[in-house]
């Protein structure tokens, strides 16, 4: 062992000065993981074949500009790149550990908040507003023909803490307490039960999946990002008695704040949304600017870092020449029901709002629902047309 190794301290006190500082240090590098970490890199290696915004924004002047930049809490800009290095098939390559690296790091990460938040300036102000009685958004499908389900999910995380990426275990289990404390104190029909993953029965486990509710560990990206150090300690699950909302605590970001139900009443998944949000954000205080809105560690989360979503059948528009045409008029983005890059199954899509900077929670979710009656109405004509 190392300590074995070490000269014999021939005074007491000096020997316990020096325990006590070893104990502070450990300590200190549990709260901030990055502190210690060595800052030191060369301008990194790229394939051919790396489309990232990292690749492309990352210059050497760039590089140079921030290589030896480090936040309050110890990020640098190699630990900032560190998955975009690793996993050069990235679309960004970046994961930002904490609020001050937005300024920070600006030079790099500027340029990639315009690039894809396509007309939107980091001197815009990004407006809010989570007020359901400013959204219209009837049932486009009262007699659930078409739509199956609806999910309407925001990313947040809390004041004064690092982000995923950049936390210590302490401050992750801290986080951990204090948003199970103020899940546990909601009433009526947000009232539900926190389900840690630590320690986790096989059958609550097993439950979870059968809701397809239970989060797993994050994949190769985040993996390399940080997101995953010291799994499952601090992470877990909440939900409704109703199984209508839904909160995941500490995974990609320190929250993601969910409410979903069978069918397409949109209005209704956004009320209580809105609800939680609300009454979360007034015990427990969200990171947020005035030019991104909400953080989160990853630049295409910022704003509402809302995903506003519909499964829904429709194996005729879906095929229709102007599909992709149309989604993009109506700032909506379709996929297969398994996630990004996965394909549609019988005809079923993944309907969602495409934009997240530089508009409301209001407008995010009016975007999904104007695209979503727009394709109703294609796929209610595309077999007459056929006849």
């Amino acid at each position: 062992m190392v300590l074995r190794s070490l000269p014999r301290c021939s005074s007491p006190r000096l020997a316990a000065f020096v325990c006590v500082c070893g104990v502070v240090i450990f300590l200190v590098a549990q709260f901030h993981p990055l502190l210690f970490a060595s800052s030191a890199m060369e301008f990194p290696t790229f394939k051919d074949s790396c489309k990232s915004a990292l690749r492309r924004f990352l210059t050497p002047a760039v590089f140079d500009k921030l290589k030896e930049v480090r936040s309050s809490n110890g990020v640098t800009l190699k630990d900032m790149i560190h998955s975009g290095v690793e996993n050069q098939d990235s679309s960004i390559g970046v994961y930002v550990g904490d609020e001050e690296s937005y300024s920070r790091f600006a030079a790099l990460i500027n340029p990639i908040i315009e690039d894809y938040h396509k007309g939107y300036s980091v001197t815009d102000n990004h407006p809010s507003d989570f007020n359901p009685e400013h959204l219209h958004a009837p049932n486009p499908d009262p007699k659930g023909v078409y739509i199956l389900s609806t999910r309407i999910r925001v990313a947040r995380n809390l004041k004064n803490y690092p982000l995923t990426p950049a936390i210590g275990y302490f401050e992750r289990l801290e986080v951990e307490r204090k948003v199970v404390e103020v899940l546990e104190s909601l009433g009526g029909d947000l009232k539900g039960r926190y389900f840690p993953l630590s320690g986790m029965p096989d059958a609550t486990a097993k439950q979870l999946i059968d809701d397809h509710f239970l989060f797993k560990k994050g994949d190769r990206f985040l993996e390399a990002a940080g997101v995953n150090r010291e799994w499952p300690s601090g992470r877990g699950i909440f939900h409704n008695d109703d199984k209508t909302f839904l909160t995941w605590v500490n995974e990609e970001d320190q929250l993601r704040i969910i409410s979903m139900q069978k069918g397409g009443d949109i209005q209704a998944v956004f009320e209580r949304l809105a609800r939680a949000v609300n009454a979360i954000e007034s015990k427990l205080g969200f990171q947020h600017t005035p030019n991104f809105g909400y953080l989160s560690s990853c630049p295409t989360n910022l704003g509402t870092g809302m995903r506003a979503s519909v499964h829904i059948k429709i194996p005729h528009a879906s095929g229709h020449k102007d599909f992709q045409k149309i989604c993009d008029q109506y700032h909506i983005q379709a996929r297969g029901i398994h996630g990004e890059h996965s394909e549609s199954a019988g005809g079923v899509y993944d309907i969602s709002n495409k934009r997240r900077l530089g508009l409301s929670e209001v407008q995010c979710v009016q975007d999904m629902h104007t695209g979503v009656v727009k394709l109703i109405e294609l796929e209610k004509a595309a077999p007459t047309k056929k006849k």
